[in-house]
């Protein structure tokens, strides 16, 4: 079987060592995780996680398999590219100077639609949502000006199809 992308959700409740847990799963199978993100869900009281792998299908039904064992663990699904939609946050410090001077900076930020969101004297930040590549992307253009910082979060995702797992909650409640 091929390796592909997929993106893992994880419906829980919220707690303690169930990260540690659920990454452990990962971590026994030597599989390498390339992005988490953990939030609120759209179920009150109920945490999701997103977790980014590259696996086989295989890999992850056994991955999903181990997870839903979880006690804490109220359902996992996974997906691939295909099955959602989904983006990344990245902010961008760089000289202030640069803004004012440099002009291709200007067009770089304007051409990529990322967004200013702070300008101090000594720097500002560039806001940029959109997939990895894009974000990657913009990072390359602005590295030959000096970067002075740089943050990209974890992939958030929702699924095209639905998710039934409200419903799914109603019924066991």
């Amino acid at each position: 079987m091929e390796k592909e992308i997929y993106t893992v959700s994880i419906y829980t409740e919220n707690n303690l060592g169930l990260l540690n847990r659920i990454s452990a799963i990962f971590l026994r199978r030597h599989i390498n995780i390339k992005s988490l993100t953990v939030s609120n869900s759209e179920i009150k009281n109920v945490s999701r996680f997103i977790i980014v792998v590259e696996v086989t299908e295989e890999q992850v039904q056994k991955i999903l398999g181990q997870i839903e064992k979880q006690v804490e663990v109220i359902k996992a699904y996974y997906h691939t590219n295909d099955e959602c939609i989904y983006i990344q946050t990245a902010l961008f410090k760089v000289k202030s100077n640069l803004l004012f001077d440099e002009r291709q900076i200007q067009n770089i930020i304007k051409n990529s639609n990322a967004q200013i969101v702070t300008v101090a004297r000594e720097f500002f930040v560039i806001e940029k949502s959109g997939r990895q590549e894009e974000i990657e992307q913009l990072y390359e253009e602005l590295l030959p000006f000096g970067i002075m910082q740089f943050v990209r979060s974890g992939r958030i995702a929702v699924t095209k199809s639905e998710m039934n797992i409200s419903n799914m909650l109603e019924i066991l409640n």
